[in-house]
């Protein structure tokens, strides 16, 4: 059965409330890499010291990627059974109510559970909107249309920042923001009630066991490929990268409050363009070649931002912006790449099982993390520094994709 295409009108509006929601998802993101420090003053108390600060950061961190990856793969697998558009709605109505109960939050522990049922809704935003997108729009459109929802991403960190700067986020000021992050939820119910629906979806017949298949023989090894090269930029981005934040923090705040939300906005500012051109970039110089560039030159670059500046030098900031160019080229060569390795009836649920499953091993990457920081007495640069060599696993991992693209089988086959 073959559906009619979307009007020109009903794919920019599935185009919009992507890009809108992963605006908000963004915001959702960057939350306690600014606001971490100030909430765990308030949380511990008398019990807070920088080292416990950072301690709670990643477990917060931790709390959220868990999150993530349960929601992608249930709320992925109940895209493909219930439609792509139902579960973006349930996806952004989840994140927006539970970051908002987080201003009520009396000890850390009770920020942990909220941190992970926000994920959720994060996790299960993701593969929803791709597996939307890739279906509603295809040919030329669709690398600028995966860049434009992976930027969207990054620019709601950047809005977040922005936000920050003007009004401080602080130890007796923070709970505003978890208000602010609750306004995503009239979102979600518009998505809910009025976004049409894939049309390859409707098309396609619902398959009731998707993780059978996506572990099967036959797909089983797509699987695992899609896995390895979404875990590589998950694990470096949190257990490498966003340590610079709370750094910042740490080593500025008391002389500049304004600055963590600078650092913050310079990457994401970086974050945001890169993403955008990560897509472009993979469409054009194919899947391994890109991934191998990246991979490098993240490694350096990270490893550069911890031992060759430090906050409040000139050099840090550029740096630092930088730095979330070429790092979150990985998203963009995600976003084209991505939902293509699986068959319709499948991939949302793969898309999910890769892209967050990947955040378990975030999960992991972080606690490891955070043990190195408390047993380094909350030595940033060496955590910092040391876990960027994750990135460079994504020199050996490209190679579990097929050098001709991973294709399924009711997809035109093109050489990547």
């Amino acid at each position: 059965m073959t559906a009619a295409p979307l009007s020109p009108r009903g794919r920019a509006a599935v185009l919009a409330a992507a890009v809108v929601a992963m605006v908000c998802d963004g915001v959702e993101l960057g939350m306690m890499p600014i606001a971490s420090m100030a909430v765990s003053r308030t949380l511990l108390g008398e019990a807070w010291t920088p080292t416990a600060g950072g301690d709670w950061f990643a477990r917060w961190t931790a709390g959220l990627m868990l999150g993530a990856a349960v929601g992608g793969v249930l709320l992925g697998a109940y895209g493909d059974r219930a439609g792509r558009s139902r579960a973006m709605g349930v996806s952004v109505v989840i994140y927006s109510l539970c970051a908002g109960l987080g201003a009520w939050a009396r000890t850390p522990t009770e920020m942990l559970v909220l941190r992970f049922l926000v994920g959720i809704g994060v996790g299960g935003l993701w593969p929803n909107a791709m597996a939307l997108a890739a279906e509603c729009w295809s040919g030329a459109s669709k690398p600028l249309v995966s860049g434009a929802m992976s930027a969207a991403l990054n620019a709601g960190i950047l809005l977040l920042s922005t936000i920050a700067r003007v009004w401080p986020i602080g130890a007796d000021s923070w709970r505003w923001l978890f208000h602010f992050a609750a306004a995503p939820t009239l979102v979600g119910i518009a998505i809910l009630v009025g976004l049409p629906e894939s049309p390859a979806w409707r098309a396609a017949s619902v398959t009731r066991q998707p993780l059978a298949l996506l572990c099967g023989p036959g797909l089983r090894r797509r699987t695992l490929a899609a896995f390895a090269v979404a875990a590589v930029p998950m694990v470096g981005a949190w257990a490498a990268s966003k340590w610079m934040i709370p750094w910042a923090d740490t080593v500025a705040g008391s002389v500049a409050p304004g600055y963590k939300a600078a650092t913050q906005g310079w990457w994401a500012t970086g974050a945001t363009l890169g993403s955008f051109a990560g897509a472009v970039v993979a469409a054009r110089l194919g899947r391994r070649t890109g991934y191998l560039l990246m991979s490098a030159l993240t490694t350096v670059l990270t490893v550069a931002m911890f031992r060759l500046t430090a906050p409040l030098r000139p050099s840090f900031l550029p740096v630092v912006c930088v730095q979330g160019f070429v790092a979150t080229l990985f998203f963009g060569w995600l976003a084209v790449f991505l939902p293509t390795i699986f068959p319709t009836p499948v991939r949302a649920t793969g898309s999910g099982l890769a892209y967050n499953g990947g955040r378990f091993a975030t999960a992991a990457g972080v606690l490891a993390a955070g043990w190195l920081f408390t047993t380094l007495g909350g030595d940033y640069p060496t955590v910092g520094a040391g876990c960027a060599l994750i990135y460079a696993l994504g020199l050996a991992v490209v190679w579990l994709v097929p050098d001709d693209g991973v294709v399924p089988p009711d997809e035109p086959r093109q050489r990547g």
